[in-house]
């Protein structure tokens, strides 16, 4: 079957892709009268160097190819995402020489929300996301352009049962935390986080299933003092995501 293709929106996210090595370029596009300077001009001169084809059209053609994602000018046709394997996420923990840090989405939806979480990842030192293959949003290009590029240099692994991989976490020494409103949930800062460990963070409207919370070791919740009581995915999980980089920094 022939490689199926994408287009990368945003110079920040095709910047990040150049950098990272791990997708196939096969041309970039930059609107007909956009100045190559700053990050554009680093675009344009790794294309040069990389014999990436490189194409100047009309902003209606980038709008066109693009009709959904803010594209400031730049596109990449690409090959898809390169998902990774979950045994590839524990040998790169292992490499690291760092305690295992992993982040497990449980069917996020919202691309905005998922690029900003693995945003987050990414400047923590996560070593690996996992995601579900199936009800979730998976790496696209609007979750690459959400994250700033960022996702470009993750591991992500898909699976299709999240329950199966968290016990499967815990086998390999693996700790588990969920981030959850919940009876049994404990104030975030009561916890412990320097051990080997996955954060698992819920979906935007019913947050984590029942079989993820079954198989979480602990749960994490908020408190919040004001009116709203819940946090947005994105700020509850990258809240947490910074307090487990602390606790292994420490």
């Amino acid at each position: 079957m022939p490689e199926q293709s994408e287009f990368l929106a945003g110079r920040n996210a095709v910047h990040e892709a150049l950098l990272a090595g791990r997708r196939r370029f096969i041309r970039v596009i930059i609107s007909e009268g956009v100045v190559a300077r700053d990050i554009l001009y680093e675009i344009t001169k790794l294309c040069q160097e990389r014999r990436i084809a490189l194409q100047q059209l009309p902003r209606e053609t980038l709008d066109r190819l693009s009709p959904e994602i803010r594209h400031q000018g730049v596109l990449a046709e690409v090959s898809s995402y390169p998902y990774v394997e979950p045994e590839d996420l524990l040998n790169a923990a292992k490499t690291s020489g760092r305690a295992p840090f992993m982040l497990v989405l449980d069917n996020l939806q919202d691309p905005q929300n998922v690029g900003s979480l693995l945003r987050t990842a990414e400047a923590v030192g996560v070593h690996g996301v996992f995601i579900h293959a199936q009800h979730a949003v998976g790496i696209t290009p609007a979750v690459s352009r959400a994250s700033a590029g960022a996702v470009e240099h993750l591991a992500v692994a898909e699976q299709t049962n999240l329950a199966s991989t968290l016990r499967w976490l815990k086998q390999k020494g693996i700790w588990i935390i969920g981030v959850e409103e919940h009876p049994q949930a404990q104030d975030y800062r009561a916890l412990k986080y320097d051990m080997p460990l996955a954060l698992v963070v819920g979906s935007e409207g019913s947050g984590l299933r029942r079989l993820t919370i079954e198989e979480c070791d602990f749960i994490a919740s908020i408190p919040m003092v004001g009116k709203i009581h819940s946090l947005n995915a994105a700020v509850a999980g990258s809240l947490l995501l910074y307090q487990v980089f602390n606790s292994h920094s420490a």
